[in-house]
């Protein structure tokens, strides 16, 4: 998998916490290690950094953010 980003930081969420309690696509049961996330974020510590830059955000003021991927397949030969 390749992915880009105009953001700085990446959250990843394993899915781990998921029990088979809640219903997917075609009533299928979500389990542990099903799926996967990746958020976009500025660092978790940008307030404390100036050289980070700006993370505020005033109201009315959209977050927009990009982040194309592409996964990869290769056969074995």
């Amino acid at each position: 998998m390749e992915l880009w980003s105009d953001q700085p930081g990446l959250q990843f969420y394993s899915g781990k916490f998921l029990d088979g309690a809640s219903n997917g696509k075609s009533g299928q049961l979500y389990r542990e290690g099903d799926a996967i996330v990746l958020e976009l974020q500025q660092f978790p510590d940008t307030v404390n950094h100036a050289a980070f830059g700006s993370v505020r955000l005033d109201p009315n003021q959209a977050y927009d953010c990009t982040m194309p991927y592409r996964f990869h397949y290769a056969a074995k030969p």
